[in-house]
């Protein structure tokens, strides 16, 4: 085999009968161009070889090599071959007939065929996927005699190249109409003998002709079928490129070396990233890596994690936990680098809650790409993948400084060769791309170097179509997930059957979280290792804290406490009643000398409310809130003003503020206040927000704000037990709160009771998310009763989950028929795809832009040119300008306008401003969105309520009269 897959330099069908040349495969009605079925085949498998040996990881490879007698070069020609191979069921009556003047030249050679109108709706009986997947098993069996059973575990590969594998009734309909597959009569051995031809002609061409006898005993196991399925995805999608690769008449002025070589040229696909394990100490690798101050050493928990990852006797599952502030970001991008190079992957995917910590954390993995060692000058691909990544702005400086690629065939000048990986200036720093055949929505995970949401992950355990081309944008990277104590139970049963598949692909998978339950950490160990529950209830066990756990392949468990960093403080805690004027008074006082003071509120709502009354009694300038109802544009100026005044390197920080702010402020910003006050939330959540008290070294603090205080309040504390307020109970649960109030209860009121940070943050949490009784005695019936609702509750969540979730892998030599049956068909990251993962009421994402009396629309005009807002025609597609920046202006509304009896006339109404010209499909920014237009004064009524929005404090709803 050579270059390009085993195809041959000269032409690749020149050997082949006239009726099997006369099989075509690509047609153009514009222009009549076509494609013989031949030349596709050679162009699918050549494009296989080359991403096989220039794109795909090495992880990847050394997995499909493993299930093969003659490793990895049987696993080039296996991947080489699928590929060619795929479209075989082109060779068929039900595909050949849908174009006449084509079917009338096969029918001309001796392939009769009925017409189109003729087989009518049985035509649906044979996509070519599922009847290439019949002709090559039968195939296997009559012309090399292998056992019916073991040919579809690979013609399975065929059967799913549109994004499904087939079903087993769909296999039988199939079988029951064999007149789809050769038409009866004289020219039934005309066919046979075509799609046999064919075939061989593949087996030589690609080199498998003689190792054909050795698979056949082969059981190639699940997640194997599964990445081969994806590959060959993939390399179709390129190899139907028409600009890559031209059809007849024009595809025969190139030799097939040519016209490779002038297609991939035209694709210029980044390769993989090849990390050699960094070896200098562990400090010296944290300076070359990040920017620690001047002296910084790193912290134990660093170390640590570096030093197993180095010395694990396999790359696998390191779950860290460890308090706020540790560094645990580093940590894990410093182990992915050591794990990627033991494992030979090829790039990271960093998954984050939501879009504001994926914000966040691209331009920390920027940073990191621009100081890993140098890479001969190697472009790396990076994607930020979320479904408002195109409006992050440094994503957008990377697509800018990527450039305009145009994806197509480009001259060879005269060469067949291709310019060898590694030959570049080996003192070059790696190039970092966006790459443009990579942005579309079902390819930017493939991507070497991804940030995301954690629903990109989540959507790998989704049954779905081209969920093999997921399980492949992760198999073949390290995949680091933050935050890991912020999923429920039904995100989570995505996520433990997702590190199941993690698990069989050898991925190295690194788990971050403050605040993780001891059962939750042997759970998830449990799921990547692919062992019973209670299998390692060592790891529940454990009681260090910082804590790392890790699981490699074939081995047990390896856990290590590491030691805090000596970087402590104590928290003194006290109760707070739920009244807005009790909550005037002690601020007043406690900031009479300065001081910053966050105020965290479980919904927004009870954010607004708070502010109204604080700036009443403090001034309108001491009080700014943040929460999730913000448009877009606002909620990120929103953050960096934040970050501006109270974040690290904040040099404008106010003498005297206070922030409200909803849940947004538990994650995705690193600031620091003198004063928390927190409505009651579960306790793994109230530590992460004692996690922004005291966070920085500053100079002195006011003298009332110099030990680090929690105000706890939103509870009725007259109670037995003490109750939440409605809104928490509706967000968090009763169980949860409870649990939180009855372990955080000792900490309450007494002088000398103080919350000790990081000291007591896994006993709190282990005792708050444990089995056993916590509270006094007399709290007993009501905690009773909250854990009843709670494990209901639990359990419908998993039920729901287990509708459209992937099931386990199967022994191998099982073929992925079936495998996404009863599926949620096309899954991504909008509104629709990402529910399916998260168990969140429905929500409606709209887009704010202002109506002005004569009727005209424009943008919002805060954003627009200082002038007044951006037109907006309503009689064109609006310009790129004007049409981004109102994109930039979508808004989530609340789950009031989301209620059962209320969501269809909010849809109604906002159908009702649809304008016809922005729906077409140059109309990329604001195509299928909903528009909800506001006056001048940026009010509007919906569906019997009254919006109001502003940029100072996002979108407030009451009803209409």
């Amino acid at each position: 085999m050579g270059e390009f897959g085993g195809v041959s330099r000269g032409v690749a069908g020149s050997g082949l009968s006239g009726a099997a040349r006369a099989v075509w495969a690509k047609h153009d009605a514009g222009t009549d161009g076509w494609l013989p079925l031949w030349r596709h085949m050679a162009d699918s498998a050549a494009i296989a070889g080359l991403l096989w040996d220039r794109w795909i990881p090495r992880s990847v490879q050394l997995l499909v090599a493993e299930a093969l007698p003659g490793g990895l070069e049987d696993a080039r020609r296996l991947a080489v071959w699928l590929a060619g191979v795929h479209d075989i069921g082109k060779a068929t009556p039900a595909f050949a007939c849908q174009v006449d003047a084509l079917a009338d030249r096969m029918r001309a050679v001796g392939l009769a065929m009925p017409y189109r109108r003729e087989l009518g709706t049985d035509r649906r009986l044979a996509p070519h996927g599922l009847s290439g997947q019949l002709l090559l098993q039968e195939w296997l069996e009559d012309e090399h005699g292998w056992p019916g059973r073991v040919t579809a575990q690979f013609a399975v590969v065929v059967g799913g190249h549109h994004g499904a594998p087939p079903e087993h009734p769909h296999i039988y309909d199939l079988e029951c109409h064999p007149e789809l597959l050769r038409t009866p009569g004289v020219s039934e051995d005309v066919w046979r003998q075509v799609q046999t031809e064919l075939l061989d002609f593949c087996a030589l061409e690609f080199g498998v002709e003689g190792r054909l006898a050795d698979w056949g005993r082969v059981k190639l196991p699940q997640p194997v079928q599964v990445l081969l399925s994806a590959l060959v995805i993939v390399a179709d999608w390129i190899a139907s490129n028409r600009d890559l690769f031209p059809y007849f008449p024009d595809a025969v002025s190139r030799t097939d070396g040519e016209r490779i070589a002038a297609a991939w040229r035209g694709l210029n696909l980044p390769e993989p990233w090849r990390p050699e394990v960094p070896r200098e100490p562990v400090a010296g690798l944290f300076t070359a890596r990040f920017d620690l101050p001047g002296g910084a050493a790193p912290r134990p928990v660093q170390e640590a994690a570096v030093r197993i990852a180095r010395e694990v006797p396999a790359p696998g599952l390191m779950i860290v936990e460890a308090p706020m502030g540790e560094g645990k970001t580093e940590a894990a991008l410093a182990v992915a680098e050591v794990f990627a190079a033991r494992a030979g992957a090829g790039g990271v995917f960093f998954a984050l809650p939501t879009m504001a910590t994926g914000n966040a954390m691209f331009p920390r993995l920027l940073q990191w790409l621009d100081r890993l060692p140098a890479t001969g000058g190697q472009r790396l691909s990076v994607q930020l993948v979320h479904s408002k990544a195109a409006l992050n702005q440094e994503f957008d400086g990377l697509i800018r400084a990527s450039g305009r690629q145009t994806i197509a065939a480009i001259d060879a000048e005269g060469s067949e060769e291709l310019p060898q990986p590694g030959a570049a200036d080996r003192a070059a720093p790696a190039e970092l791309v966006a790459h443009a055949w990579l942005r579309g929505r079902k390819k930017a995970m493939l991507s070497s170097f991804t940030v995301g949401t954690i629903d990109q992950l989540l959507f790998a355990g989704l049954k779905s179509r081209h969920l093999a081309l997921r399980h492949l944008a992760v198999a073949g990277k390290v995949v680091v997930i933050d935050e890991a104590h912020a999923y429920d139970a039904y995100m989570n049963s995505y996520l433990d059957r997702v590190l199941t598949w993690l698990g069989a692909y050898r991925v190295p998978v690194v788990v971050l979280s403050a605040t993780l339950p001891a059962a939750r950490r042997r759970i998830l160990a449990e799921a990547y290792a692919g062992v019973g529950a209670g299998t390692y209830r060592a790891v529940e066990k454990a009681d260090g804290y910082p804590l790392l756990t890790t699981v490699a392949p074939g081995h047990p468990p390896w856990v290590e406490s590491p030691g805090a960093s000596g970087r402590a403080s104590t928290v003194r805690i006290e109760a707070l009643d739920d009244d807005l004027g009790v909550l005037a008074d002690r601020l007043e006082a406690e900031l009479a000398d300065g001081g910053c003071a966050l105020v965290v509120r479980n919904t927004v709502n009870r954010v607004l409310e708070t502010a109204k009354v604080l700036r009443e009694r403090l001034g309108a300038d001491a009080v700014t809130v943040a929460h999730a109802r913000f448009i877009d544009v606002d909620r990120a100026a929103k953050d960096a003003g934040l970050l501006d005044r109270f974040g690290p390197s904040s040099s404008q920080r106010p003498g005297r503020h206070i922030v409200v702010a909803s849940q947004v402020a538990e994650q995705s910003l690193d600031v620091d206040f003198d004063l928390l006050v927190t409505d009651l939330a579960p306790v793994d959540l109230v530590l992460q927000r004692m996690g922004r008290l005291h966070r920085h070294r500053r100079g002195i603090r006011p003298v009332r704000l110099r030990e680090p205080r929690c105000l706890v309040t939103g509870v009725d504390w007259m109670g037995a037990p003490p109750e939440p307020v409605r809104g928490s109970v509706l967000v968090y649960g009763r169980h949860a709160l409870l649990r939180a109030l009855a372990v955080l209860v000792p900490y309450l009121g007494g002088e000398d009771a103080r919350v000790r940070l990081p000291q007591d943050i896994s006993p709190l949490v282990q005792q708050a998310y444990g089995e056993r009784p916590v509270g006094p005695p007399q709290w007993a019936g009501a905690m009773d009763e909250a854990r009843q609702e709670h494990e209901r509750r639990q359990m419908e969540k998993e039920r729901r989950a287990d509708t459209f979730r992937l099931g386990r892998w199967a022994k191998a030599g099982r073929p992925l028929t079936g495998w996404v049956a009863g599926g949620a068909g096309d899954a991504d990251d909008t509104r629709a795809g990402r529910a399916q993962v998260r168990d969140s009421q429905e929500s409606l994402e709209v887009i704010v832009v202002e109506r002005h009396p004569d009727g005209s629309l424009t943008t919002v005009d805060w954003i627009g040119d200082g002038r007044g807002g951006l037109p907006l025609p309503q009689d064109a597609v609006p310009p790129a300008r004007a049409a981004k920046a109102a994109a930039a202006c979508g808004l989530r509304l609340p789950l009031q306008l989301a209620q059962p009896k209320v969501i269809d006339q909010v849809i109604a109404e906002l159908e009702e401003f649809c304008v016809p010209a922005w729906q077409s499909k140059e109309s990329v920014w604001l195509a299928g969105e909903l528009i909800l237009p506001v006056q001048a004064d940026c009010q509007t009524r919906l569906a019997g309520f009254v919006l109001s929005y502003s940029p100072i404090d996002g979108l407030e709803v009451r009803r209409d009269g």
